[in-house]
C-alpha cells in the first residue's frame, strides 16, 4: 500500500491533470455509426512551410465509459502547439448495459465493466484503417507518411496493440498483412503485460474485464495483450513515471523484458518522482519529455 505521501501526491498530480478545460477540436469526423466511433482532429498551430507529422492519441480511463476522449484534449492541444497534426481517438468502453460475454468483474460488484469484447478493439482497428482518407479531408497539413501513435495507460495498451496487429494470431479478425504504417509507437503507462497487470490489482482487474472474465481470459489474450504480441519491428518507446501508482513500472518492464527476449529493443524512459498523469497533464515538466520523444520518432 502507498504511503500517505505517496497518495496524496498521486492525488494532486491527478487533479492537476483533469484541471484543464476540454478543448475543441478543428474538426471531428466519424469513422462509424456510433456515436463514439469518431476522431477529433487539431492542426498546427504553429505557423509551417511544409507538411508536418501527425500524432494519432489513444485516451485512457480503464477502458471504462466514464472516462472520453476529453480528458486528454488539453494534451492533444499542447502536441499541436509543438508544431503536430493530432487526430484524437474515441472508442467504445464498457458501460451497462453489458454486452454478451461481458462481466462486471470478479465479485459481481458495481465497478462498471472495462471495455467491450469484441467491440473496443474492432473500434480502434476500424479507426486506424479509416484514417488516412479522414485525415486527407480534414487535415491537409498533416504527413501520414510520418504518423506517431501515443496512448496513455490503456489507450497505451492499445497504441501498442494497434502497431501489433500484422502479428496477431492468424484467426484474429483484426490482424492485417503486414506492419502498420508508422514511425513509431511511444507508449504512456501502457497496461502492456495483462499477466502483470492482474497480478498488480491494476484499475481493479480491468484486463480481466476487457477480455470477458476468468473463463475466456486466457483465450482471448493472445488476440490482446501487447506482451504476446512481438516482435513488432515497429520503433517502440515506453514512458513511465517511477511513482506510478496507477500503472506500476514493473507493467512496463515486463514489456520491455519480453521485447528484449523477442529480439527487440524497445525503448523505456523511467521519470523520477513522476506518477501516471503527469505524462499528459500540459501543466507537468513530464508532458515536455513525452513530446520530445514523440518528436525524436516523427521529425
Amino acid at each position: 500500500m502507498p504511503d500517505d505521501s505517496a497518495a496524496a501526491r498521486a492525488a494532486a498530480e491527478e487533479e492537476s491533470a483533469f484541471s484543464h478545460p476540454p478543448v475543441h477540436p478543428d474538426v471531428t469526423a466519424a469513422y462509424g455509426g456510433h456515436p463514439d466511433q469518431v476522431i477529433d482532429f487539431y492542426a498546427p498551430r504553429t505557423a509551417q512551410d511544409s507538411p508536418v507529422p501527425l500524432v494519432v492519441v489513444l485516451h485512457g480511463g480503464a477502458w471504462r465509459a466514464r472516462y472520453d476522449r476529453r480528458h486528454i484534449t488539453p494534451f492533444a492541444d499542447y502536441l499541436a502547439h509543438r508544431g503536430f497534426a493530432v487526430a484524437n481517438v474515441e472508442y467504445r468502453r464498457g458501460a451497462d448495459p453489458l454486452i454478451p460475454g461481458q462481466s462486471k468483474g470478479d465479485g459481481g460488484d458495481a465497478t462498471p465493466a472495462a471495455g467491450r469484447w469484441p467491440d473496443t478493439f474492432d473500434d480502434i482497428a476500424a479507426a486506424l484503417d479509416a484514417l488516412p482518407a479522414l485525415v486527407r479531408e480534414a487535415l491537409p497539413q498533416a504527413d501520414s507518411r510520418r504518423t506517431v501513435l501515443t496512448g496513455h495507460s490503456a489507450g497505451g495498451h492499445l497504441a501498442l496493440w494497434a502497431a501489433a496487429r500484422h502479428v496477431l494470431p492468424a484467426d484474429a479478425p483484426w490482424r492485417t498483412g503486414g506492419p502498420a504504417p508508422l514511425r513509431g509507437v511511444v507508449a504512456l503507462a501502457p497496461i502492456a503485460d495483462f499477466e502483470v497487470a492482474e497480478k498488480l490489482d491494476v484499475c481493479g482487474n480491468a484486463s480481466l474485464q476487457l477480455l470477458g472474465g476468468h473463463d475466456t481470459f486466457a483465450e482471448r489474450r493472445p488476440s490482446a495483450d501487447p506482451v504476446l504480441l512481438l516482435p513488432t519491428g515497429i520503433a517502440t518507446t515506453l514512458v513511465q513515471g517511477r511513482t506510478d501508482l496507477v500503472v506500476p513500472q514493473a507493467v512496463a518492464e515486463s514489456y520491455a523484458d519480453a521485447a528484449a527476449k523477442a529480439g527487440e529493443v524497445v525503448g523505456l524512459t523511467l521519470l523520477e518522482d513522476v506518477g501516471h498523469f503527469p505524462l499528459i497533464d500540459p501543466a507537468a515538466d513530464a508532458c515536455a519529455v513525452v513530446a520530445e520523444e514523440i518528436a525524436q520518432l516523427a521529425w
